[in-house]
């Protein structure tokens, strides 16, 4: 079984790898236009770690400024969505769960944006729910 605190991921066609190393600081569903535009998809499963702790061995993914201050990680060559960061978020980048290479290892513990979520979109879930970001600690 592999360690649980060291996890690791990539695009579909393995151009853009990345290896985590420690928990992460939160692990929601986002539900507002912009991620799920840049993902095409209903919801988006992110992690959020320190900087420190994502490393990308082989090169860091594409930038795609999506709004002022916000900046979207992807494959250059496949397309898939990879991370997040942001100016209202210094130090702190967002990873798509699903290009975990087990994205069973991490679950999220609150939905955000519940504001923006598509009125066909229901999770059953007991998960928090915040209608923009969760305050942040």
């Amino acid at each position: 079984m592999p360690n649980p605190s060291v996890l690791e991921g990539g695009c579909q066609c393995g151009s853009v790898r990345y290896r985590i190393t420690g928990d992460p600081v939160m692990a929601a569903l986002c539900h507002c236009s912009m991620c799920r535009r840049a993902n095409a998809a209903p919801a988006v499963a992110w992690a959020m770690y320190q900087e420190s702790q994502v490393a990308f061995p082989d090169g860091a993914p594409a930038l795609y400024e999506s709004s002022p201050g916000a900046r979207r990680g992807f494959c250059a060559r496949c397309g898939t969505q990879i991370s997040f960061t942001a100016d209202y978020i210094p130090g702190l980048v967002d990873i798509t769960i699903g290009s975990l290479d087990d994205p069973g290892q991490v679950a999220p513990t609150l939905h955000y944006w519940e504001s923006k979520r598509l009125p066909w979109v229901h999770f059953t879930d007991a998960l928090p729910r915040y209608p923009e970001f969760p305050p942040q600690e």
